[in-house]
């Protein structure tokens, strides 16, 4: 809900027009096929996002397989993640885009350093991972990608000049996993109970953000940092989807 509701806000903000189509979780997968169909249809659409997850009677890898390559500006289609792999222009996935372009902005060093990335989605750190190793820049990087089957995570950890933390676990990355100067991104964004806040909840990254932030040259916030690029780099891939047709 929060992530759709920035969504909204920021497009209103510059100018974008969107529609937020909200459907019962006991729709049916025929009722979304329709609803996906209608606005590849659509010529006044430029870009199609499907929130996930989906309920568990649709099957997701369908629905994302529906829409039209080049309305997806999640860059989630198969077509998109193909061109990806193989360095083509194509929508890259709004999270990955968006530490791409903070990379850039920061002017970090990336070329030759070794990245590692904690988490295997197909969301972030698959697409995060090729992003860092092409021949580009940012990129350039010598990538390990680790998950929940790695077993010398932290010795790994310790050997990264830059670590993206994707995997969902508040507070996961230590102080003793970073070692002295490391660039640290957070991709982590959980909902945790906290009596203090006036919602009763607070937003956590997967980084022990005070212990391990004196130890970084940069290191990203939560809220704020990746979140606020995500929407940035889905308005990207939004705007030039518009453009691409003209």
């Amino acid at each position: 809900e929060t992530y759709v509701a920035s969504k909204v806000k920021t497009c209103e903000a510059i100018g974008f027009k969107s529609t937020m189509v909200r459907m019962e979780e006991t729709i049916t997968e025929a009722e979304l096929v329709a609803a996906i169909e209608n606005l590849n249809n659509d010529a006044d659409v430029d870009g199609i996002l499907v929130q996930l997850p989906l309920p568990k009677q649709i099957n997701e890898e369908r629905i994302i397989s529906l829409i039209h390559p080049d309305k997806d500006v999640d860059g989630f289609h198969p077509v998109s993640v193909g061109k990806l792999v193989q360095g083509l222009p194509t929508f890259i996935p709004a999270t990955p885009y968006g530490i791409m372009l903070m990379l850039e902005h920061y002017k970090i060093e990336t070329s030759g350093k070794h990245a590692v990335v904690i988490g295997r989605s197909n969301i972030v750190g698959r697409p995060m991972s090729i992003l860092l190793s092409q021949n580009t820049y940012p990129g350039n990087c010598t990538v390990t990608v680790c998950h929940s089957r790695t077993n010398n995570l932290k010795e790994i950890c310790l050997q990264a000049d830059i670590i993206v933390a994707a995997l969902g676990k508040p507070g996961f990355l230590k102080a003793d996993m970073v070692k002295e100067g490391a660039v640290v991104i957070d991709v982590g964004i959980t909902r945790v109970e906290d009596a203090t806040k006036k919602s009763g909840f607070a937003i956590k990254g997967d980084v022990d953000f005070d212990n391990v932030a004196p130890k970084c040259s940069y290191i990203t916030p939560v809220p704020g940092g990746v979140g606020l690029m995500t929407i940035g780099a889905l308005m990207m891939n939004t705007y030039n989807a518009a453009t691409k047709k003209d």
